[in-house]
C-alpha cells in the first residue's frame, strides 16, 4: 500500500504501512492553550528554534546540565541490572545535519525496525540486550583515557563517589555502543556521552530499558543491518510542537483461535510528518523521548484526552516477528 499524506479528518490515512483514521470533529489544542501563554520553562515555544541555532555547544551543555541535575540525587540503576535476561540498554542519539532538508537542525536519530524482527515497523533507539562476557570486556575499555565515558565531565565524580553505579553505567554504555555498531555501524569513538535517562519498563515484555543520551559528533552516514529497515530523523523542534501529538488507538490481535473481540487500547503518540510518509512514535521509545523532553526542556505532551485519534492495528505476529 503506498504512503499518503493525511488530508482531512474522517478519511483513511496511511502511516507506517498501516491504515489510520482521524476522528471527525477532533481538534488539536493550540500551544497557547496547552502551556498558558505558550511557555516551556519560562521560554516561549517558538523561541526554542532560535535557541537551537545558538550552536551545538549551547545545546549539549544544557542537556548535560539538566541530566546531571536530575541524576544527582537519584539512584539510576536498580537491583538485577546486570541480568541479561531482563536488561537492555539503548542509545538516545542526537546529532546535527542529520538529513537533507534538516541541515543545521538538531535531530533525534532512531531506527525503524525491519519486518524480520519483533515489533516490525516500530521506531526504536539503537540498542539491545546485554552480552555478559563481551560487554564486561568492552566496559573495561571505557575506563581508558580518551573514551566517550572518561571524556564525560561527570565521570570522575561518579567513579569516586558512586563506584558501584559507575561500574553499571560503564557496562550498560558498552552494551548500547556495541549494539549501535552492529545495527547501524555507529562509530563508538565518535559519540559524546551526555548522561543517562531514567529507566523504562516494557509493557509487553518482561524487560527494563536503560537509555544513554549521546551526541554524534561527525558521522553522517550509517549502514543499517538486517534488523533495521532505515534510519528516521526527527528534529527536536518538531518534538516540542504540541500539534504533532495524537492518541493512538490500537487494535491488538492475538494468536488465540477463539478471539472474537480483539483488545483495543489508547496510547499517546507523536506523528512525524515527512514528504512521502508519516511515522508514529509510541510505546517505550515515546516514553523515553518524553522523559528527555521534560528533563531538558520542561516539555510535556498535551493530555491524551484532548488529542485527535489515529487508528492502527497489530497482528498476531507483532510480538514474534514471524509475519
Amino acid at each position: 500500500m503506498p504512503y499518503q499524506k493525511p488530508r482531512i479528518a474522517g478519511e483513511n490515512q496511511v502511516f507506517c504501512g498501516k491504515i489510520y483514521t482521524l476522528i471527525k470533529g477532533s481538534r488539536r489544542p493550540g500551544a497557547t492553550e496547552l502551556f498558558g501563554g505558550n511557555l516551556i520553562k519560562g521560554i516561549p515555544v517558538n523561541l526554542w528554534h532560535d535557541e537551537f541555532h545558538r550552536g551545538n555547544s549551547f545545546l549539549i551543555g544544557r542537556i548535560m546540565h539538566r541530566l546531571n541535575e536530575n541524576n544527582h540525587h537519584n539512584r539510576i540503576f536498580s537491583k538485577g541490572v546486570t541480568d541479561p535476561s531482563i536488561t537492555s540498554s539503548v542509545l538516545f542519539l542526537l546529532g546535527n545535519h542529520c538529513e537533507t532538508g534538516f541541515s543545521s537542525t538538531p535531530c533525534l536519530i532512531l531506527n525503524k525496525r525491519s519486518q524480520k524482527v519483533k515489533q516490525p515497523g516500530d521506531l526504536c533507539c539503537p540498542g539491545g540486550s546485554m552480552s555478559s562476557r563481551m560487554d564486561a570486556f568492552l566496559a573495561k575499555l571505557l575506563y581508558l583515557p580518551g573514551s566517550p565515558l572518561t571524556r564525560w565531565p561527570h565521570w570522575r565524580m561518579w567513579y569516586k563517589k558512586r563506584r558501584n553505579e559507575a561500574k553499571n553505567l560503564a557496562l550498560l554504555f558498552a552494551t548500547c555502543l556495541r549494539e549501535g555498531f552492529e545495527e547501524m555501524r555507529l562509530n563508538p569513538l565518535g559519540v559524546k556521552f551526555l548522561g543517562p535517562l531514567p529507566k523504562q519498563r516494557l509493557i509487553m515484555f518482561q524487560r527494563v530499558i536503560f537509555p544513554m543520551v549521546c551526541w554524534i559528533r561527525r558521522q553522517k552516514q550509517f549502514s543499517p543491518n538486517w534488523e533495521v529497515e532505515r534510519m528516521v530523523y526527527i528534529p527536536l523542534q518538531n518534538l516540542l510542537n504540541p500539534s504533532n501529538y495524537a492518541r493512538y488507538r490500537l487494535r491488538i490481535e492475538t494468536s488465540r483461535a477463539n478471539e472474537i473481540h480483539p483488545e483495543v487500547n489508547d496510547y499517546p503518540c507523536f506523528i512525524q510528518k515527512q514528504k512521502d510518509n508519516h511515522e508514529v512514535l509510541w510505546g517505550a521509545t515515546f516514553r523515553i523521548t518524553m522523559a528527555f523532553l521534560e528533563i531538558v526542556f520542561g516539555f510535556k505532551p498535551p493530555d491524551m484526552a484532548s488529542l485527535p485519534v489515529v487508528f492502527g492495528s497489530l497482528d498476531k505476529h507483532y510480538l514474534t516477528g514471524n509475519g
